[in-house]
Parts: C-alpha cells; sequence; structure tokens
C-alpha cells in the first residue's frame, strides 16, 4: 500500500487537540490508516507573524487513495473540523496538507509533490525529520532541482 506524508498545524482554540482530533478522524477513514507520527511541535507562525504560535506535527499514512482522491478526503476532515480557508498564513483550526506521496512528482492545478514549500519550512520538515528523515531529504533535494 502507498505511504504518504502529512504535515498538520493548528492555532486556535486547543491546537494540540485540534491535532489530535485531525489524526483520529484521518484513522477513522477505512481507505487511511495511520503508521506512525511525530511529537508535535509549537513554532511561531509563518508568513503572517501577528497570531497564535502553532502546533505542528507530521504523520505517515498507508492509503489506498491516489494523491487527488487523498487531498479530498483531507479537505473533507478539514471542512468537517470546522476550517474554514479566509486568509492566506492565517490563523487555522486545522490545516493537514500532503508533503509527499511515496516518491510521486505531481504538479496539477490542485496539488503539486512533493509540497513545493515544505523545504523552507522548519515547522513541516523537523516533525518530518522525527518520522521519515529519507523523505525529509529527498524533499529538499527535490525543491533543489532546476
Amino acid at each position: 500500500m502507498p505511504t504518504a506524508w502529512l504535515s498538520l498545524g493548528a492555532n486556535i482554540g486547543d491546537p494540540r487537540a485540534q491535532l489530535a482530533e485531525a489524526v483520529q478522524r484521518i484513522d477513522q477513514n477505512p481507505d487511511i490508516t495511520v503508521v506512525s507520527q511525530s511529537s508535535v511541535l509549537t513554532t511561531k507562525p509563518w508568513g503572517k507573524t501577528d497570531q497564535p504560535d502553532f502546533a505542528n506535527m507530521a504523520i505517515a499514512v498507508e492509503t489506498t487513495l491516489d494523491p487527488i482522491d487523498l487531498l479530498d478526503g483531507l479537505l473533507g476532515i478539514e471542512l468537517a473540523m470546522g476550517r474554514v480557508r479566509k486568509e492566506v498564513w492565517g490563523p487555522r483550526l486545522i490545516d493537514i496538507d500532503i508533503i509527499a506521496y511515496e516518491r510521486v512528482q505531481l504538479k496539477t492545478d490542485r496539488l503539486t509533490l512533493p509540497h513545493p514549500h515544505a523545504h523552507e519550512r522548519d515547522f513541516v520538515t523537523d516533525p518530518l525529520s522525527e518520522i521519515a528523515p529519507e523523505v525529509t531529504e529527498w524533499v529538499i533535494a527535490t525543491a533543489a532541482r532546476p
């Protein structure tokens, strides 16, 4: 079964509880199994700095879904948890991003893999390095290619 690596972040309400609920909801999907997760890190906001600190983590999942169907499932979880996309880099009740899906390189209007900015964000690479250092290295190396 293919493996995907996800980054989760939250900074509204109880961010750690939001992350735990998101992981639980992801694992409840019959097409997705959580196989490992990083610790939760508290980080300063990236981009729009006048907001609360974020709680961030990474998880590895095995899934029968292709990358686009996985994206749709994760967006459904965000919506079910009350996420409203209001502003770029603004506060997030929950944010779930696909960082990598196997060694797939993909660029569509909805999804780019590996995540195009993951290598610039310690709040993504640090938790990902805990559970999959080889994936972190691949994501960074892929970003460096012209």
